[in-house]
């Protein structure tokens, strides 16, 4: 479990496409506290350390991403000098500073526009499709592993865009402070939406 609360920005440092895709990531962590098999969630993604540096030298991990993952996650995401939102695991005790955060991606977004407003960015991101139910005006929302609050959402015919406004401490800390229109971005729905639609969806064959 994560929060959204990014706490490094890596950035890759070489791709090997083996039997999955190992992808080495420089970061400022201090490897000697991260274990082998501890998850990171990169940009959104929860994945498995399987290697890291030694002390002495600069401090990196390795994750292997599967095939399946590359699929269901943004394009061009995992390419050398790519950089990458970090967040260790949730502890136990720990503040909740975000929402939960699975670190499990459901859909991938396009960036439809970024404009200014004030010192913030306001950025609309389009959908997909069957995304639409779980997003809503106020709500939680996960884009590129950060949690944010969904200003405003619209129903068209090209699809349900939703905007999100992103102050300049969050550009500084994450990667969002980047993104341009037409890029692709990881989206995970607010797991409390998860469960009500199935809930919901449930109680509906029920009473069939």
């Amino acid at each position: 479990m994560f929060t959204g609360i990014v706490s490094d920005i890596g950035h890759i440092r070489s791709v090997e496409t083996r039997g999955d895709t190992r992808v080495v990531v420089a970061t400022a962590y201090d490897t000697a506290t991260v274990d082998l098999g501890a998850s990171i969630s990169c940009s959104g993604v929860c994945l498995t350390v399987v290697d890291k540096s030694g002390p002495g030298g600069p401090q990196w991990f390795a994750v292997d991403v599967s095939g399946e993952t590359l699929s269901r996650t943004a394009q061009g995401q995992w390419s050398e000098g790519k950089r990458l939102n970090l967040e260790r695991a949730l502890k136990v005790g720990d503040e909740l500073g975000g929402h939960i955060v699975t670190g499990h991606v459901d859909g991938v977004g396009d960036v439809v526009g970024v404009c200014p407003e004030g010192d913030s960015r306001r950025i609309g991101i389009r959908l997909p499709r069957e995304l639409a139910p779980f997003i809503a005006p106020k709500g939680s929302v996960t884009v590129d592993g950060v949690s944010l609050t969904v200003n405003e959402v619209r129903d068209g015919d090209d699809g349900t865009h939703f905007s999100i406004n992103v102050i300049p401490h969050t550009q500084a800390m994450t990667t969002l402070g980047e993104l341009e229109a037409g890029q692709a971005v990881n989206i995970e729905i607010d797991v409390l939406a998860r469960y009500l639609q199935r809930m919901e969806a449930y109680r509906a064959r029920k009473t069939d």
